[in-house]
């Protein structure tokens, strides 16, 4: 099946936005780490493991933006 120009203005619109939220997951993962490095032993153990699992849920949803941006674009 061909693509049409519609498709491929689609297709790059959806590539954009996912490429976007990858970029802001990452960024709030490393937020995440950075807090933890600023904050050290002061970091009461509990912050620091919710700290641990909101860093995990971002790198897994940059991951997933990710994933869904390089299956899109075999199609090409």
């Amino acid at each position: 099946m061909e693509r049409t120009d519609r498709d491929t203005v689609n297709t790059l619109k959806a590539d954009t936005k996912d490429a976007l939220d990858e970029a802001k997951h990452r960024v709030k993962a490393g937020g995440e780490k950075v807090n933890r490095a600023v904050q050290g032993d002061e970091m009461p153990l509990g912050d620091r493991v919710a700290s641990h699992v909101k860093e995990a849920g971002h790198e897994m949803k940059a991951g997933i933006d990710k994933a869904k941006r390089e299956t899109r674009d075999e199609g090409i």
